[in-house]
């Protein structure tokens, strides 16, 4: 199994993963607002510094947020793309489980039952979901949801979320500037199609409803 990962629900990454999980190859940019520049051409490096082309790969994995519209829309379309164009199946994770994924090993080492995973959804709110460490594997409990900080469960926070308000967040150590990337994207995705579980399809997670309005009626003049 050869899996394309891509995320770009805060910054753009994308990885090369075989089916142990093990990365062959990934990107990834601190620039939150440069999403449609560089994946393209980072995806196409990829591939050829490992010598694959289309017809190697197996799916095309993409995060599927919650996010902010632009970025998550630039990697949800380049995913859809690259998927009609090769032949390939695309499959969406919550993106807010790849930090969840390498955050349960950490919580199954500190002991920590409940947790949660919160970044940054901007105007002064994050993005969270609630999660349950089993043997160092995490399960989603609620969310997604977004919202104020203040609204998230008294419990340890992963994720940049924590690190951007920690007067408020329980934020864990080490963890307080984690963003999704395609890499812990990959590596979940890789471990529900091993097990064969389900996954989502790729319908984004906005969580907002649009600001863009369809405007009223003109009023009358006279």
């Amino acid at each position: 199994m050869l899996i394309l990962s891509i995320d770009t629900s805060a910054i753009a990454s994308a990885a090369l993963l075989n089916g142990e999980g093990e990365i062959l190859a990934s990107f990834a940019t601190e620039d939150t607002r440069s999403h449609a520049e560089v994946l393209a051409p980072g995806i196409a490096d990829l591939l050829a510094a490992e010598g694959l082309a289309s017809e190697d790969l197996d799916a095309v994995v993409v995060g599927v947020g919650p996010g902010p519209f632009t970025g998550l829309r630039s990697g949800i379309v380049t995913a859809r793309t690259l998927g009609f164009a090769w032949d390939k199946p695309v499959h969406g994770v919550m993106s807010l489980d790849a930090i969840a994924f390498e955050a349960a090993l950490d919580a199954w080492r500190l002991g920590i039952d409940e947790f949660v995973v919160a970044t940054d959804a901007r105007r002064k709110e994050v993005y969270w979901a609630r999660y349950r460490s089993t043997g160092g594997t995490a399960e989603l409990l609620a969310g997604p949801f977004v919202g104020d900080p203040s609204e998230v469960p008294d419990l340890p926070v992963y994720g940049a979320g924590a690190g951007l308000y920690p007067q408020v967040l329980h934020a864990v150590a080490g963890f307080e500037g984690a963003q999704p990337t395609a890499a812990a994207l990959g590596r979940t995705a890789v471990v529900r199609l091993v097990r064969g579980l389900p996954l989502l399809d790729t319908t984004p997670l906005y969580l907002r409803e649009s600001d863009a309005k369809v405007p009223g009626p003109r009023k009358r003049a006279l």
